[in-house]
């Protein structure tokens, strides 16, 4: 299902590695529509890493999908990640010789707050901000409050 309704698109996808590119795709349409290109690089790596992670862990059925859905608020950008685990995501500081583990570390820099929140139905949201105002240079507790 693909809904565009002006300041919100949600879309589904399936766990193959491929839908990440796709979905990238479709959130730089919509920032380009909402004239917020200039968050695409940001916004396109927090979505990556949410949208790998969904697909990674969350053992989807047939029927249940992972859906992301990108919302133009008054402030701020919001890009979620809906599926249907139960498993929540914890950032966690890898080591210098793993190979992963940091995309959630990689969000909390580039997003200006983040969390995971139960839904309706099975499963949780992972979700970010980005604001549409930078916080100026140098202040980290307004970016991080």
């Amino acid at each position: 299902m693909d809904i565009d309704r002006g300041d919100a698109v949600t879309l589904r996808w399936s766990r193959h590695p491929r839908c990440v590119g796709l979905a990238r795709w479709e959130l730089r349409k919509a920032l380009a529509r909402w004239g917020l290109s200039r968050l695409e690089e940001s916004a396109v790596l927090v979505l990556s890493e949410l949208l790998t992670n969904a697909g990674r862990h969350a053992r989807v059925s047939p029927g249940r999908e992972i859906e992301t859905r990108y919302v133009r608020m008054a402030d701020s950008l919001r890009i979620e990640v809906h599926d249907a685990a139960v498993e929540r995501p914890e950032r966690r500081e890898p080591g210098w010789e793993e190979s992963g583990g940091r995309g959630l570390v990689l969000v909390e820099a580039l997003a200006d707050s983040w969390g995971v929140k139960d839904r309706h139905g099975p499963g949780k949201t992972v979700w970010a901000e980005l604001s549409l105002t930078p916080a100026p240079i140098g202040d980290e507790h307004a970016r991080n409050a």
